[in-house]
């Protein structure tokens, strides 16, 4: 059972951002931070990426665990079960398809789940975070290099 009414749990609900989040924004500073430069929310792009890195040819989703169905977290709240797990999963494979549709487009993409930023692991995440965009990188040049060759 709900503590609020609908017209509050209605009001509570539409004040969940869906852009510039805590967790997008410790993305961001330690990206910046660290001399990269992006877009944010890239509309023309499937499923519009929070973060784009156009010359790194990187496209990065910074999830909330709960309402991207992260694994590690697993929470479906009490009251409304079917509707939760009905609308988590339709989210699951809505990422799935838009991830897809980026690789194909010969994007890389990298998901950071909110839990991942926390503080225990925030550090050991966001160097993992420019490995990757690093790697992404030199995969590219060496992808570019090779078609120049053939």
């Amino acid at each position: 059972m709900d503590i609020w009414d609908k017209e509050k749990r209605s009001a509570v609900m539409a004040k969940i951002r869906s852009k510039d989040t805590k967790p997008e924004m410790t993305v961001r500073r330690y990206l910046y931070h660290m001399g990269y430069r992006y877009r944010k929310n890239v509309k023309g792009l499937p499923g519009t990426p929070d973060l784009v890195l156009k010359k790194y040819g990187v496209a990065i989703f910074v999830h909330g665990c709960f309402w991207h169905g992260h694994e590690a977290d697993n929470h479906i709240p009490k009251s409304n079960t079917d509707f939760w797990k009905n609308k988590i999963e339709r989210n699951k494979l809505r990422d799935e398809r838009n991830k897809e549709a980026l690789r194909q487009k010969g994007w890389t993409v990298i998901t950071v789940w909110e839990c991942q930023l926390k503080p225990g692991k925030r550090e050991k995440t966001l160097h993992g975070l420019e490995y990757a965009i690093n790697h992404a990188y030199l995969d590219r040049l060496k992808r570019k290099k090779e078609g120049r060759n053939t």
